[in-house]
């Protein structure tokens, strides 16, 4: 949450050619409602549930930059099922610029509805999530750089990979 996913997704498949999907997005239209609505309504489950059946349609696609929630790792059948055909590339930032990205209020359901202070929202999240983000096939931190920068680092690493060329 906050460390650029959507922006760097959007210019990453822009640079690669290839089509780029919003895990979340892609759930709002099929719900024909907003995230934070979802779990208004119908609670953190109901969304988790509506995110595994989001993953398994688009697990299998090709030529395609994926954008997730930051809780979708929470769920070991989604990492596989993103795994299996592609890479996962984590980006992080430090807790300060994840607090200062994501200020606005109503639009980040699990920070949103947290209670407490958020920055010790943000810092507890980052904790329970740190060890799912370390089986990531690769790890940007993107506090200080914008997401071409992020982007460029990205294209390094799948071209030493050989998963592009070029």
């Amino acid at each position: 949450m906050g460390t650029g996913k959507t922006s760097t997704g959007k210019a990453l498949a822009t640079r690669l050619g290839c089509a780029f999907i919003d895990l979340d997005q892609k759930i709002e239209e099929e719900q024909g409602m907003t995230i934070p609505e979802i779990f208004a309504k119908f609670g953190e489950e109901h969304f988790r549930a509506l995110e595994r059946e989001a993953v398994r349609k688009v697990a299998d696609r090709k030529n395609a930059v994926v954008s997730t929630g930051g809780g979708t790792v929470k769920n070991p059948a989604n990492v596989e099922m993103l795994r299996s055909s592609g890479i996962i590339i984590a980006l992080t930032a430090s807790a300060e610029t994840v607090f200062l990205r994501t200020q606005k209020k109503g639009a980040r359901p699990v920070l949103d509805n947290a209670g407490g202070d958020r920055r010790e929202v943000i810092e507890k999240l980052m904790a329970e999530r740190e060890k799912l983000y370390e089986n990531a096939d690769y790890t940007v931190d993107t506090s200080e750089s914008s997401p071409m920068q992020v982007v460029d680092e990205i294209v390094r690493h799948l071209k030493i990979r050989g998963i592009i060329h070029g």
